[in-house]
């Protein structure tokens, strides 16, 4: 009976701040070591040449070259090196969110590298974790398995709120931070997996950090703007609706392209 009431457990994002902010340390620590299982992923994936190698390219002379050497580059970087290694087949374990390998990935490298980049302690990394993995599993218990909604806008978003946290943003801040995100890569397609989906992880990547520093700056989508609403938990539902509802026939048209090429 226990069990059955905890599936019900409908999320909010009070609920999910409150707890990954509060909550007593050593009951949600482990988070730390399952981010962990995806760093070695990555790390791993950087001393080789898997899928699009999209994390080597940032690293590489060239990436460094116009990209430069900063936080951002070196999030893009462990984040899609993880998914280039595991959409190529690579002998990795990653931990997931909500039953996807990448999703996990993309909740936790970019809290995990930008934590240790910038020096944070084990509790401001635990909890930032924590709020971002928390934050996705939220998103995608009201978007539903499966959607034309790429993964990764869900996974980001998660991120997003992370860093924010680790910035030193309140709540208010993270929640601008999801806005951000709603109102920016909403609508990203999911065709399939596949290699080049460590490019989509890169851009969503990328629009997290993005999101986290306008919070920072308390620049946000208004609810004036599309779909964003004032409230941050209608704009979640607009994000999940779009992606559940709304992407049905783009879900069969991607399917109708993908079965009928010529190879």
């Amino acid at each position: 009976e226990q069990e059955s009431d905890d599936e019900e457990l409908a999320l909010n994002f009070s609920l999910v701040y409150d707890f990954a902010t509060t909550a007593p340390l050593e009951e949600i620590e482990f988070i730390l070591a399952d981010a962990e299982v995806n760093a070695e992923a990555s790390r791993l994936s950087m001393k080789s040449n898997y899928g699009h190698a999209v994390g080597r390219m940032v690293q590489s002379d060239l990436g460094r070259k116009y990209l430069g050497d900063s936080a951002l580059t070196q999030i893009i970087s462990a984040t899609s090196a993880a998914c280039d290694a595991r959409m190529d087949g690579a002998p990795v374990t990653v931990m997931s969110n909500s039953g996807s390998g990448n999703q996990g990935i993309t909740a936790t490298m970019p809290v995990l590298t930008f934590a240790k980049e910038q020096k944070k302690g084990h509790e401001e990394t635990v909890r930032a974790l924590m709020l971002s993995n928390l934050m996705v599993i939220y998103i995608k218990q009201k978007l539903g398995r499966l959607s034309a909604l790429c993964g990764c806008v869900v996974a980001s978003t998660g991120a997003a709120c992370g860093l924010t946290y680790l910035l030193g943003g309140n709540k208010q801040q993270v929640s601008y931070a999801v806005k951000n995100m709603v109102g920016n890569i909403t609508g990203l397609l999911c065709d399939g997996a596949k290699p080049s989906c460590s490019l989509k992880v890169s851009s969503g990547v990328s629009t997290a950090m993005f999101s986290a520093l306008l919070a920072m700056e308390q620049k946000v989508v208004t609810g004036s703007e599309g779909i964003v609403d004032d409230d941050v938990d209608q704009t979640i539902d607009n994000l999940t609706s779009i992606g559940r509802v709304g992407m049905n026939e783009t879900d069969r048209l991607v399917l109708d392209i993908m079965t009928s090429k010529k190879h």
